[in-house]
């Protein structure tokens, strides 16, 4: 959208943040959030100064309120609240969480006023007013949410969210329930909504507009702006925290939270809701700050802001250069001299080349796929530090076992570990195979691809992390086993060359 000049974002608005990952977020099909889940991410929202933290609905049930009580518990900076149905029951189920504030949903449009709910316009007005005052008789903040609003009639919403003003509400909040309007028509019933009381803007993303639905609600007059970490939700989900928050400080220097949090913060729910970040996602993607292109690449190495909008460090990242196809010199030497490796220009060229063809062949090339080129085009040849010389994993007793036998600089070492899998089993044999020196960090682990058929092959990527150096390695078998365990001990053996250390003897 444009902004003219008199609806253009001020820098010095005072805009809030209010998520809602833990109860909309969690309506996302296939999430459910255990407390200690909710008590994490509850943490993780507080050290990124979101105003506002929705916990659930306490109506759901007895676990669910242990999950909002647990966070309510945390004694936050941030406002607790709980999603109310229009109910005096939900209010009291909330209360009994020790919540600061509820969020009461009404019915706004006809289609939920007369065919959801069955009552008629008036007595929906009543009903909310009775609802409002209700709460802050218990001193609770109060938000009443007009739900399905972008479909409502605009005199009447406004109606609406006058009653619950005159009751006593705090704010109103203007809920594009089902992602089905656009930023003008969300314009045009914020500013109205704007001139009854302070407003909110609930948007989700099915049109692929929660941004600019949210943006103009703000340049519209919405003070407190509903999000999701990840952009989770039921259906396409809800606009996402990050997106706004970033579009908010980058476009028109508006803050609203701790921006270097968001990537741990994005981690942290994709971790405990299951739902792996879509690499080309917005702020937090794998792909974000991560260039192959030979132009870009080059681009970016003589200015960091040539093909970036902003330092990826804004939002706690790091810029990453890939290799692929696209590939030029200029990666390619910039990556080698990350490792440490010395090439001259007419090896750096070859080098390239073989990159190039490697992934013409649809192979992802990684870190170590490079050094093992660079070796072979320099004549380098490097003795490696481990190896893996047999392994053994079985899942098929209460607790999975492994055994491993590596050659550590030349020394035989035998050892075994239990895990939650086989993979994890055999990751803690390695492990103690080492020793504490091999205090290398699992950064990543992705299982890629698997192909069909009785002969499926699985491929597994891992980067790991040693003394601020990584190193990304892909093995592919067909057991996820050992591809897992080959992948992680050939970036050991890099890392560990890398640093040329010797290791010390296997802890006791």
């Amino acid at each position: 959208m444009t902004h003219s000049a008199t609806d253009t974002i001020a820098p010095d608005r005072t805009v809030r943040l209010l998520d809602t990952t833990l109860r909309d977020g969690e309506q996302a099909p296939g999430v459910s959030l255990t407390p200690d889940e909710k008590v994490e991410i509850a943490r993780s929202l507080e050290r990124a100064g979101v105003s506002v933290i929705e916990a659930g609905s306490a109506c759901t049930g007895a676990g669910e309120r242990q999950a909002i009580s647990r966070v309510t518990d945390l004694e936050l900076d941030a406002r607790v609240t709980s999603f109310c149905r229009g109910m005096e029951s939900d209010i009291d189920l909330a209360l009994e969480c020790d919540v600061d504030g509820v969020h009461i949903v009404v019915p706004a449009s006809d289609r939920h006023i007369e065919d959801k709910v069955g009552t008629s316009h008036e007595d929906n007005l009543e009903k909310t007013a009775e609802l409002v005052a209700y709460a802050k008789d218990h001193d609770l903040w109060v938000e009443v949410i007009g739900e399905d609003g972008s479909r409502a009639d605009l005199d009447y919403l406004e109606e609406l969210m006058a009653t619950a003003v005159d009751a006593g509400a705090d704010r109103i909040c203007f809920a594009d329930t089902v992602g089905h309007t656009g930023p003008e028509r969300t314009a045009e019933a914020v500013g109205r909504l704007a001139d009854v009381g302070p407003v909110s803007v609930h948007t989700h993303d099915d049109l692929g507009l929660g941004v600019a639905n949210a943006l103009a609600a703000v340049s519209a007059g919405a003070d407190l702006v509903h999000c999701t970490v990840n952009g989770l939700g039921e259906r396409a989900g809800n606009v996402a925290l990050e997106e706004v928050a970033i579009a908010l400080s980058h476009v028109y220097d508006v803050e609203t939270l701790e921006l270097t949090e968001l990537y741990d913060l994005a981690q942290t729910v994709s971790r405990a809701t299951g739902v792996q970040l879509p690499p080309n996602k917005a702020v937090i993607g794998e792909n974000a700050f991560t260039h192959e292109s030979g132009i870009h690449t080059d681009g970016t190495l003589k200015d960091d802001k040539m093909y970036e909008p902003y330092e990826p460090e804004t939002v706690g990242r790091e810029r990453r250069l890939a290799l692929g196809k696209h590939t030029g010199r200029a990666g390619v030497a910039a990556t080698l001299e990350e490792h440490g490796v010395d090439a001259a220009d007419d090896e750096i060229a070859e080098i390239a080349n073989r990159v190039t063809e490697l992934g013409d062949r649809g192979r992802r090339v990684t870190d170590a796929d490079l050094l093992a080129i660079a070796e072979d085009v320099t004549g380098d040849d490097r003795e490696r530090v481990v190896e893996l010389l047999d392994l053994n994993a079985t899942s098929g007793g209460a607790v999975p076992t492994a055994s491993v036998r590596l050659e550590v600089d030349g020394e035989e070492r035998v050892a075994s570990g239990t895990g939650s899998g086989p993979v994890d089993a055999a990751v803690s044999a390695v492990r103690e195979a080492l020793g504490s020196m091999a205090d290398a960090e699992l950064d990543s682990y992705h299982v890629d691809a698997v192909t069909g058929g009785t002969d499926a092959v699985v491929t597994v990527e891992v980067t790991m992390i040693r003394n601020d150096r990584s190193v990304t390695v892909a093995r592919s078998e067909a057991d996820i086993t050992r591809a897992s365990v080959e992948a992680m001990v050939d970036a050991l053996d890099r890392l560990l060359a890398a640093d040329q250390q010797p290791l010390a003897p296997a802890d006791d």
